[in-house]
């Protein structure tokens, strides 16, 4: 159970299943339960892309234990016993149990150090870059940022995507790392080679800004593309606008309204302010001004300036039973984050990208 950790454990947050769904817009309105939902994010958890939830295959074979103690010793004192013959995917396993709980074990954040520790003395990546999380967010030891940059600079190098992103969002902002914008897109550029999606976005944005890499449309755009196909709220609206623009790829205005439904089916703002332009306008994409009135209306409700404005504007060109049907509409919709999504925003913040161009 070779489980990462990551900054996030400061929020110790509980993250929703994924949501968006690039199908039809009506998935905009799905009424999938939050358990069913649940149920959803933990079948995914062996695959997911999260640090905290990933299982990776195991560097070496368990230690053994014999016949005896193998019949007599529950799954998690066998675990112990593996552990104290030095077993790392023994001591990872412990960790994550006693920092979350599960399998009959209460939390217990000292144990959980100390079996993470044990594993990051073995120089085993994942152990440096949990017990790094743990340094960070103080659980089970005094806070220290410092150590656990430490700590996620000797995971990265050892081929830790997860040390390399938390690391470099450290270096961005200063944080427990001496600051150095430089430095932090070298990380990231190292976890996006690897495809991290949090990494690629960050990596895609500067790109596409030119603010701490060299302005490269196309490149921007493939990277752009892996965050946002992986469900990152920001990397489907800036992909919809390079769409729109044709920067980096040929303008295709049905490619950029795939992307802004996604968008906005995670309650994205912008993306639903621009939908609803594109709809509004009909002249790169078909008129619709019932699903323009919709945009406008989710928009004005979360606080977007001229949205109110808009919507209204909207209503004498609607018939009456088109604008109580569109009303309805927005009132039964529900913003469904993605996990990479909440993740990211609870992890690292709400506007990531604000990182890139505040940074000189």
């Amino acid at each position: 159970m070779r489980k990462y950790l990551c900054l996030c454990c400061v929020f110790a947050a509980v993250f929703p299943a994924f949501a968006a769904d690039d199908s039809a817009y009506v998935s905009l309105f799905d009424e999938t339960s939050a358990a069913e939902a649940s149920k959803k994010a933990d079948s995914d958890d062996e695959n997911s892309i999260f640090s905290f939830l990933n299982f990776k295959s195991k560097k070496k074979e368990p230690a053994s234990l014999n016949v005896a103690d193998e019949k007599r010793l529950s799954p998690v004192e066998q675990a112990a016993k593996l552990a104290e013959k030095g077993d790392v995917n023994a001591q990872l396993t412990l960790g994550y149990l006693y920092l979350y709980g599960g399998e009959g074990v209460s939390v217990n954040y000292d144990k959980a150090f100390e079996y993470y520790a044990q594993a990051a003395m073995q120089n085993d990546n994942v152990g440096l870059n949990n017990l790094g999380s743990l340094y960070y967010s103080g659980i089970g030891v005094e806070r220290n940022p410092a150590k656990a940059a430490v700590l996620f600079e000797k995971a990265a190098k050892l081929g830790n995507v997860e040390a390399a992103v938390n690391l470099g969002f450290m270096k961005l902002t200063g944080n427990g790392a001496v600051q150095s914008p430089r430095e932090a897109m070298a990380l990231f550029e190292q976890a996006a080679a690897q495809k991290n999606p949090t990494a690629s976005f960050m990596t895609a944005y500067a790109r596409y800004t030119g603010n701490l890499l060299e302005r490269d449309y196309r490149k921007a755009a493939e990277e752009m593309r892996i965050a946002a196909d992986a469900k990152f709220v920001e990397a489907q609206y800036y992909l919809a606008l390079m769409y729109i623009n044709g920067l980096g790829m040929p303008q295709n205005y049905g490619n950029a309204v795939k992307y802004l439904k996604l968008a906005v089916s995670q309650g994205h703002i912008d993306a639903m302010m621009t939908l609803g332009d594109i709809w509004e306008r009909g002249e790169k994409f078909t008129k619709d001004l019932y699903w323009a009135h919709i945009m406008f209306n989710l928009a004005a409700v979360r606080g977007a300036s001229g949205a109110a404005q808009r919507r209204d504007a909207l209503e004498s060109r609607l018939k009456i039973d088109e604008l109580l049907q569109a009303q309805a509409e927005a009132e039964r919709f529900h913003e469904k984050p993605s996990e990479l999504t909440s993740y990211i925003q609870q992890t690292f913040g709400t506007n990531v990208h604000e990182f890139v161009d505040n940074a000189r």
